[in-house]
C-alpha cells in the first residue's frame, strides 16, 4: 500500500500504513504550499508514480468534533446528502472488521470524462488521532465500464486529530485520474474544488447529528463490527491491477488536454 509497487495488493493495513498517513500530514520537505485562506491550506509535491502531483489538505474545525467527523467520511448513506461529486458509492465486500473494499464513481466537470474507483478502505482510532486510508485494487465484481475512466489511488488518506476545543482535519492524496488532462485542472482542484469539498464536508459535520437521530441512529458498522453485513472477501475474485489496463486500454489515450478551462460547466463542480 505504501508505494506503486504494491499498489492492487489486498491485505490487512498495518501500523506502517496508518505512520505513512501521518509522515505525509506532517511532511513539510517538498511541498510547495499553493492555497491558504479561511484556515484552510493546500500543498502540492511531485512524485515518481504519475505526472500528477500528490496533493494535501489541511483545515481546522472549531465547531465539530473529531468521532463525528469520523462518522461523516464512513457514513455512506450520509455520503449521498453532501458528496455532489459521486454518482454512485457502495461497498463490495468485507475483508476484516476494519479493512473493506468498495467502488466509487465520480461526476467530473462537464466535458471531462467521469472517473471511478475501486479501493480498499482500512482504518484506526488511536487515542485522539481517526485514520481512513485506501488504495486500488481490482475486484471482478465492478470491471471497467463504458463511459468512465478508471481511476488509480496509490494512497490515499484522511487524518483527524482532536487539539483540545478544535478538530485538525488533513487530507493527502497520491492518485492518478488516468487519461490526458489540460494542465490548469490541477491547478483548479488546488485552488477551487479541494477547498469548496472542505466547506462541505465542515457543513455536514454540523448537520449530521440531525441527520442521524432520523436514519438508523445505531447502524454504525465502522465503530461496531458486528453490524457489518458485507460478504467476506473472496480472493479469486482479486486480479492484479495491471488487469485493468488490459481492459481499458481507450482510458490511458483520452486525450483531454486540449480542454480550455472556459469549456468547462462550472455548474458541475
Amino acid at each position: 500500500m505504501l508505494n506503486g509497487d504494491n499498489n492492487g495488493e489486498v491485505r490487512v493495513a498495518d501500523d506502517t500504513d496508518f505512520k505513512k498517513l501521518k509522515h505525509l500530514s506532517d511532511d513539510t520537505i517538498g511541498w510547495k504550499q499553493e492555497y491558504c485562506k479561511n484556515n484552510t491550506s493546500v500543498w502540492t509535491r511531485n512524485n515518481e508514480n504519475s505526472n500528477f502531483k500528490m496533493v494535501k489538505v489541511r483545515s481546522v474545525f472549531m465547531d465539530v468534533e473529531g468521532d463525528t467527523l469520523y462518522d461523516v467520511l464512513h457514513d455512506p448513506q450520509y455520503r449521498k446528502t453532501w458528496d455532489h461529486s459521486m454518482i454512485e458509492g457502495f461497498e463490495i465486500c468485507a475483508v476484516n472488521p476494519n479493512n473493506d473494499i468498495g467502488y466509487y464513481a465520480m461526476k467530473c466537470p462537464s466535458p471531462l470524462k467521469n472517473r471511478d474507483f475501486v479501493t480498499q478502505r482500512s482504518w484506526l482510532v488511536l487515542n485522539n488521532e481517526y485514520m481512513i486510508i485506501n488504495h486500488s485494487v481490482n475486484h471482478q465484481k465492478q470491471p471497467p465500464k463504458k463511459g468512465y475512466i478508471r481511476g488509480v489511488s496509490y494512497f490515499t488518506g484522511y487524518l483527524i486529530r482532536n487539539l483540545g476545543d478544535k478538530v485538525q482535519f488533513t487530507y493527502v492524496s497520491h492518485s492518478d485520474p488516468k487519461g490526458k488532462l489540460p494542465a490548469w485542472a490541477v491547478n483548479k482542484v488546488t485552488h477551487k474544488l479541494a477547498p469548496k469539498v472542505i466547506g462541505r464536508i465542515h457543513k455536514a459535520c454540523k448537520d449530521y447529528s440531525d441527520w442521524k437521530r432520523a436514519n438508523n441512529p445505531q447502524f454504525k458498522p465502522w465503530l461496531f463490527p458486528e453490524q457489518m453485513t458485507l460478504p467476506h472477501l473472496d480472493m479469486t475474485q482479486i486480479r492484479p491491477l495491471s488487469d485493468v489496463q488490459a481492459q481499458c486500454v481507450s482510458s490511458e489515450s483520452i486525450d483531454e488536454s486540449g480542454l480550455l478551462e472556459d469549456d468547462i460547466d462550472e455548474d458541475d463542480d
